[in-house]
Protein backbone atom coordinates (compact mmCIF):
# COMPACT_ATOMS: atom_id res chain seq x y z
CA UNK A 1 0.00 0.00 0.00
CA UNK A 2 1.38 3.17 -0.77
CA UNK A 3 -0.80 5.43 0.88
CA UNK A 4 -2.88 5.18 4.21
CA UNK A 5 -6.69 5.02 3.09
CA UNK A 6 -7.98 8.86 4.14
CA UNK A 7 -10.61 7.90 6.60
CA UNK A 8 -7.68 5.97 8.54
CA UNK A 9 -7.39 8.00 12.36
CA UNK A 10 -5.15 9.76 13.67
CA UNK A 11 -3.04 7.94 17.04
CA UNK A 12 -1.10 10.35 19.06
CA UNK A 13 1.32 8.68 21.57
CA UNK A 14 2.90 11.31 24.16
CA UNK A 15 6.19 10.45 25.75
CA UNK A 16 6.89 10.72 29.79
CA UNK A 17 5.46 14.34 31.32
CA UNK A 18 7.38 13.76 34.63
CA UNK A 19 5.60 16.94 36.54
CA UNK A 20 5.81 19.37 33.90
CA UNK A 21 2.58 21.09 33.49
CA UNK A 22 3.61 23.68 30.77
CA UNK A 23 5.24 21.17 29.02
CA UNK A 24 2.63 18.98 28.72
CA UNK A 25 0.10 22.48 27.55
CA UNK A 26 2.79 23.63 24.68
CA UNK A 27 3.01 20.37 23.34
CA UNK A 28 -1.12 19.65 23.31
CA UNK A 29 -1.76 23.12 21.77
CA UNK A 30 1.31 22.53 19.16
CA UNK A 31 -0.35 18.90 18.26
CA UNK A 32 -3.86 20.85 18.35
CA UNK A 33 -2.44 23.18 15.92
CA UNK A 34 -0.79 20.73 13.55
CA UNK A 35 -3.35 17.69 13.26
CA UNK A 36 -6.38 18.34 10.77
CA UNK A 37 -9.37 19.87 13.54
CA UNK A 38 -11.46 17.43 12.24
CA UNK A 39 -8.74 14.58 12.87
CA UNK A 40 -7.68 16.08 15.82
CA UNK A 41 -11.28 15.99 17.22
CA UNK A 42 -11.54 11.60 17.05
CA UNK A 43 -8.31 11.16 17.22
CA UNK A 44 -6.84 8.53 19.82
CA UNK A 45 -4.33 9.64 22.57
CA UNK A 46 -2.70 7.05 23.91
CA UNK A 47 -0.29 8.70 26.91
CA UNK A 48 2.97 6.48 27.70
CA UNK A 49 3.03 6.90 31.33
CA UNK A 50 4.93 8.53 34.05
CA UNK A 51 3.02 11.79 35.00
CA UNK A 52 4.41 11.91 38.23
CA UNK A 53 7.72 13.18 40.03
CA UNK A 54 11.20 14.89 38.82
CA UNK A 55 9.04 17.88 37.66
CA UNK A 56 7.70 20.29 40.13
CA UNK A 57 3.31 19.78 39.14
CA UNK A 58 2.65 16.66 39.16
CA UNK A 59 -0.79 17.58 40.81
CA UNK A 60 -1.60 20.25 38.03
CA UNK A 61 -0.51 17.42 35.26
CA UNK A 62 -2.72 14.91 36.58
CA UNK A 63 -5.62 17.47 36.81
CA UNK A 64 -4.88 18.58 33.32
CA UNK A 65 -5.37 14.71 32.15
CA UNK A 66 -8.45 14.36 34.66
CA UNK A 67 -9.77 17.07 32.36
CA UNK A 68 -9.09 15.68 28.42
CA UNK A 69 -12.05 13.02 28.42
CA UNK A 70 -14.60 16.20 29.01
CA UNK A 71 -13.03 18.82 26.99
CA UNK A 72 -12.33 16.41 24.09
CA UNK A 73 -15.58 14.11 24.72
CA UNK A 74 -15.33 12.70 20.53
CA UNK A 75 -11.04 11.84 21.34
CA UNK A 76 -10.60 8.19 22.97
CA UNK A 77 -7.49 8.84 25.74
CA UNK A 78 -5.73 5.88 26.86
CA UNK A 79 -3.92 6.17 29.72
CA UNK A 80 -0.92 3.64 30.71
CA UNK A 81 0.68 3.38 33.77
CA UNK A 82 4.42 4.15 33.86
CA UNK A 83 6.94 2.58 36.50
CA UNK A 84 6.97 5.97 38.52
CA UNK A 85 2.82 5.81 38.55
CA UNK A 86 2.57 2.36 39.60
CA UNK A 87 5.11 3.22 42.71
CA UNK A 88 3.27 6.38 43.30
CA UNK A 89 -0.17 4.32 43.38
CA UNK A 90 1.64 1.78 45.33
CA UNK A 91 1.97 4.14 48.39
CA UNK A 92 -1.14 5.35 48.06
CA UNK A 93 -2.47 1.82 48.41
CA UNK A 94 -4.51 1.70 44.93
CA UNK A 95 -3.01 -1.53 43.15
CA UNK A 96 -5.45 -4.20 43.63
CA UNK A 97 -4.44 -7.14 45.51
CA UNK A 98 -1.95 -9.89 44.40
CA UNK A 99 -3.98 -12.17 42.19
CA UNK A 100 -2.71 -15.08 44.03
CA UNK A 101 -3.42 -14.17 47.62
CA UNK A 102 0.10 -12.99 48.68
CA UNK A 103 0.81 -10.58 50.43
CA UNK A 104 3.04 -7.42 48.73
CA UNK A 105 5.55 -7.89 51.55
CA UNK A 106 6.14 -11.58 49.80
CA UNK A 107 8.03 -9.55 46.96
CA UNK A 108 10.06 -7.40 49.33
CA UNK A 109 12.92 -10.52 49.98
CA UNK A 110 14.37 -10.81 46.53
CA UNK A 111 15.41 -6.91 46.63
CA UNK A 112 16.18 -6.52 50.57
CA UNK A 113 19.75 -5.69 49.79
CA UNK A 114 18.92 -2.36 48.42
CA UNK A 115 16.55 -1.58 51.38
CA UNK A 116 19.48 0.74 53.14
CA UNK A 117 21.02 2.01 50.32
CA UNK A 118 17.66 3.30 48.94
CA UNK A 119 16.21 3.99 52.47
CA UNK A 120 12.83 2.15 52.05
CA UNK A 121 9.59 3.44 53.73
CA UNK A 122 9.06 2.44 57.26
CA UNK A 123 5.97 5.10 58.21
CA UNK A 124 2.35 4.53 58.84
CA UNK A 125 0.85 1.33 56.44
CA UNK A 126 4.33 -0.20 54.80
CA UNK A 127 3.40 -3.44 56.58
CA UNK A 128 1.33 -4.13 53.60
CA UNK A 129 2.99 -1.61 50.91
CA UNK A 130 4.26 -3.25 47.29
CA UNK A 131 7.79 -3.10 47.29
CA UNK A 132 7.78 0.18 44.54
CA UNK A 133 5.60 1.88 46.81
CA UNK A 134 8.55 1.49 49.64
CA UNK A 135 11.36 2.69 47.22
CA UNK A 136 8.99 5.39 46.27
CA UNK A 137 8.50 6.87 49.01
CA UNK A 138 12.12 6.05 50.86
CA UNK A 139 15.34 8.34 50.97
CA UNK A 140 17.83 7.52 49.31
CA UNK A 141 21.25 7.83 50.96
CA UNK A 142 22.85 8.87 48.01
CA UNK A 143 22.23 12.55 47.10
CA UNK A 144 24.18 12.18 43.63
CA UNK A 145 23.07 9.99 40.92
CA UNK A 146 25.73 9.05 38.85
CA UNK A 147 24.11 7.30 35.80
CA UNK A 148 21.75 10.01 35.21
CA UNK A 149 23.94 13.27 36.40
CA UNK A 150 21.77 14.70 38.57
CA UNK A 151 20.91 15.13 42.24
CA UNK A 152 18.28 12.77 43.84
CA UNK A 153 14.96 14.13 44.77
CA UNK A 154 14.45 12.36 47.95
CA UNK A 155 14.14 8.85 46.25
CA UNK A 156 15.08 6.34 44.13
CA UNK A 157 12.43 7.93 41.99
CA UNK A 158 12.72 11.30 42.28
CA UNK A 159 9.45 11.36 44.36
CA UNK A 160 9.79 14.46 46.34
CA UNK A 161 8.59 17.08 43.99
CA UNK A 162 5.53 15.24 43.49
CA UNK A 163 4.70 15.17 47.48
CA UNK A 164 5.67 19.22 47.43
CA UNK A 165 2.95 19.26 45.02
CA UNK A 166 0.92 18.02 47.05
CA UNK A 167 1.74 20.04 50.18
CA UNK A 168 3.62 17.64 52.02
CA UNK A 169 7.08 17.06 53.01
CA UNK A 170 8.70 13.89 50.60
CA UNK A 171 8.30 10.99 52.69
CA UNK A 172 5.10 11.61 54.33
CA UNK A 173 2.53 9.56 55.25
CA UNK A 174 0.50 12.72 54.98
CA UNK A 175 0.12 12.38 51.04
CA UNK A 176 -2.66 9.59 51.57
CA UNK A 177 -5.09 11.98 52.45
CA UNK A 178 -3.38 14.99 50.41
CA UNK A 179 -3.86 13.36 46.84
CA UNK A 180 -7.86 14.24 45.51
CA UNK A 181 -9.58 11.43 45.07
CA UNK A 182 -10.11 11.72 41.86
CA UNK A 183 -6.15 11.55 41.03
CA UNK A 184 -6.50 8.45 43.24
CA UNK A 185 -9.17 7.41 40.82
CA UNK A 186 -6.91 8.63 37.69
CA UNK A 187 -4.25 6.28 39.27
CA UNK A 188 -6.26 3.12 40.26
CA UNK A 189 -7.59 3.04 36.52
CA UNK A 190 -4.19 3.21 34.84
CA UNK A 191 -3.93 0.52 32.22
CA UNK A 192 -0.38 -1.60 32.34
CA UNK A 193 -0.84 -2.25 28.34
CA UNK A 194 -3.12 -1.35 25.55
CA UNK A 195 -3.45 -2.74 22.06
CA UNK A 196 -5.76 -1.21 19.10
CA UNK A 197 -5.58 -3.76 15.56
CA UNK A 198 -5.73 -1.97 12.13
CA UNK A 199 -3.36 0.76 12.75
CA UNK A 200 -1.79 2.45 9.63
CA UNK A 201 2.23 3.78 9.65
CA UNK A 202 4.50 5.16 6.87
CA UNK A 203 7.19 3.07 6.69
CA UNK A 204 10.36 2.93 4.07
CA UNK A 205 8.32 0.04 2.60
CA UNK A 206 5.42 2.05 1.94
CA UNK A 207 2.48 1.88 4.19
CA UNK A 208 1.50 -0.75 6.64
CA UNK A 209 -1.42 -2.04 8.76
CA UNK A 210 -0.30 -2.84 11.73
CA UNK A 211 -0.79 -4.32 14.99
CA UNK A 212 0.11 -1.80 18.27
CA UNK A 213 0.78 -2.45 21.38
CA UNK A 214 1.91 0.08 23.50
CA UNK A 215 3.59 -0.64 26.89
CA UNK A 216 5.71 1.77 28.81
CA UNK A 217 9.07 0.20 28.92
CA UNK A 218 8.29 -2.34 26.16
CA UNK A 219 8.25 -6.20 26.11
CA UNK A 220 10.77 -8.57 27.64
CA UNK A 221 12.35 -10.48 25.32
CA UNK A 222 12.88 -14.58 25.69
CA UNK A 223 9.49 -14.36 27.70
CA UNK A 224 6.25 -15.40 26.46
CA UNK A 225 4.52 -12.48 24.57
CA UNK A 226 1.17 -14.49 25.69
CA UNK A 227 2.32 -14.71 28.97
CA UNK A 228 3.49 -10.99 29.58
CA UNK A 229 0.27 -9.80 27.92
CA UNK A 230 -2.08 -11.98 30.28
CA UNK A 231 -0.21 -10.20 33.43
CA UNK A 232 -0.18 -7.02 31.86
CA UNK A 233 -3.64 -7.00 31.40
CA UNK A 234 -4.61 -8.89 34.67
CA UNK A 235 -2.50 -6.18 36.23
CA UNK A 236 -0.52 -8.85 38.23
CA UNK A 237 0.83 -6.79 41.44
CA UNK A 238 2.48 -9.82 42.97
CA UNK A 239 5.37 -9.57 40.70
CA UNK A 240 8.02 -6.87 42.64
CA UNK A 241 9.27 -5.28 39.50
CA UNK A 242 7.45 -5.20 36.38
CA UNK A 243 9.82 -5.77 33.59
CA UNK A 244 7.42 -4.51 30.82
CA UNK A 245 6.97 -1.76 33.25
CA UNK A 246 10.43 -0.70 34.12
CA UNK A 247 12.91 -2.79 32.66
CA UNK A 248 15.83 -1.18 30.10
CA UNK A 249 18.17 -3.24 27.63
CA UNK A 250 15.40 -6.34 28.17
CA UNK A 251 12.50 -4.84 26.98
CA UNK A 252 14.46 -2.51 23.95
CA UNK A 253 13.70 -4.44 21.12
CA UNK A 254 10.20 -6.47 19.42
CA UNK A 255 10.18 -9.92 20.56
CA UNK A 256 10.87 -11.87 17.53
CA UNK A 257 8.07 -14.24 17.88
CA UNK A 258 6.20 -10.66 16.90
CA UNK A 259 8.04 -10.57 13.85
CA UNK A 260 5.31 -12.95 12.49
CA UNK A 261 2.95 -10.07 11.74
CA UNK A 262 3.83 -6.63 11.18
CA UNK A 263 3.40 -5.30 15.45
CA UNK A 264 4.25 -1.96 16.49
CA UNK A 265 5.38 -1.69 19.98
CA UNK A 266 5.31 2.22 21.53
CA UNK A 267 6.73 2.94 24.55
CA UNK A 268 8.10 5.89 26.42
CA UNK A 269 10.58 5.26 29.98
CA UNK A 270 14.01 5.14 28.39
CA UNK A 271 14.93 8.70 28.23
CA UNK A 272 15.60 8.46 24.27
CA UNK A 273 13.77 9.31 21.02
CA UNK A 274 14.29 6.14 19.44
CA UNK A 275 12.42 5.18 15.70
CA UNK A 276 13.47 2.08 14.19
CA UNK A 277 11.17 -0.21 12.44
CA UNK A 278 8.06 -0.69 14.03
CA UNK A 279 9.90 -0.32 17.23
CA UNK A 280 9.02 3.17 18.74
CA UNK A 281 10.36 4.71 21.58
CA UNK A 282 9.18 8.27 22.47
CA UNK A 283 10.80 9.50 25.64
CA UNK A 284 12.94 12.77 24.68
CA UNK A 285 12.63 14.10 28.04
CA UNK A 286 12.91 11.67 30.32
CA UNK A 287 12.01 14.42 33.01
CA UNK A 288 14.70 16.60 32.97
CA UNK A 289 14.15 20.31 32.96
CA UNK A 290 16.06 21.15 30.15
CA UNK A 291 14.73 18.38 27.43
CA UNK A 292 11.61 18.49 24.93
CA UNK A 293 8.45 16.42 26.44
CA UNK A 294 7.32 14.44 22.29
CA UNK A 295 4.75 12.78 20.63
CA UNK A 296 4.51 10.83 17.53
CA UNK A 297 1.78 10.92 15.03
CA UNK A 298 0.40 7.72 12.92
CA UNK A 299 0.14 7.23 10.31
CA UNK A 300 3.18 10.09 9.39
CA UNK A 301 5.25 9.19 12.26
CA UNK A 302 5.95 12.87 12.39
CA UNK A 303 7.33 13.71 15.77
CA UNK A 304 5.84 16.78 17.94
CA UNK A 305 7.86 18.54 20.67
CA UNK A 306 6.63 21.15 23.07
CA UNK A 307 9.47 23.09 22.42
CA UNK A 308 8.45 23.29 18.79
CA UNK A 309 7.29 27.14 17.18
CA UNK A 310 4.76 26.40 14.68
CA UNK A 311 4.65 29.16 11.80
CA UNK A 312 1.15 31.11 12.27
Amino acid sequence: MSEPPESSRIICCIGDIHGYITKLQNLWSNLENTINPSQFKTATIIFLGDYCDRGPQTRQVIDYLISLPTRYPNQKHVFLAGNHDFAFAAFLRLLPPPLDGSDFCDGWKEFEESEEREGWFNGDGYEKMHLQGRRWSGKIKAKFNVAKGTEYQGSIYDAGPTFQSYGVSHGSADLVNAVPDEHKKFLADLVWVHEEDDVFINTDDGVKCCKLIAVHAGLEKGVDVKEQMKILKARDTRIPKVQPLSGRKNVWDIPEELSASPTIIVSGHHAKLHVEGLRLIIDEGGGYPDKPVAAILLPSMKIIRDTDVLAK
